[in-house]
């Protein structure tokens, strides 16, 4: 079982990631770029594109589901405890991945990364 730590572990090791208060929950940023929330001990809002957001939610239903904000489709919302790794992390270096300069990107993936 994965827990908010080792969530956190793993978008902190993304390069250039900093946990930063947003509106009273945590927050994984990319040179101030938010791609990821916290707004509970056991969820992520993880902010990938909405066909991903659909596809796993879709997918993945014990463990995902989508996060409207107003009427936009904003965000996956993860259920950590029930999650697996490789897709929550799959999941968060995606989200970093839309929200990261292209030079960091590309030497993300120089680097074998993503």
């Amino acid at each position: 079982m994965i827990r908010l730590e080792d969530a956190r572990r793993f978008a902190l090791g993304l390069p250039e990631v900093s946990e930063q208060d947003h509106h009273g929950m945590h927050s994984f940023r990319v040179r101030g770029k938010i791609f990821a929330t916290v707004p509970d001990d056991t969820h992520l809002r993880v902010m990938v594109d909405e066909d991903e957001i659909r596809a796993v939610a879709a997918a993945n239903p014990r463990s995902c589901e989508e996060f409207f904000w107003g009427a936009r489709l904003a965000a996956l919302v993860v259920d950590i405890g029930r999650v697996r790794k490789t897709l929550l992390e799959e999941l968060l270096t995606d989200a970093w991945a839309r929200k990261a300069p292209r030079k960091l990107l590309a030497e993300f993936e120089a680097q074998g990364g993503a």
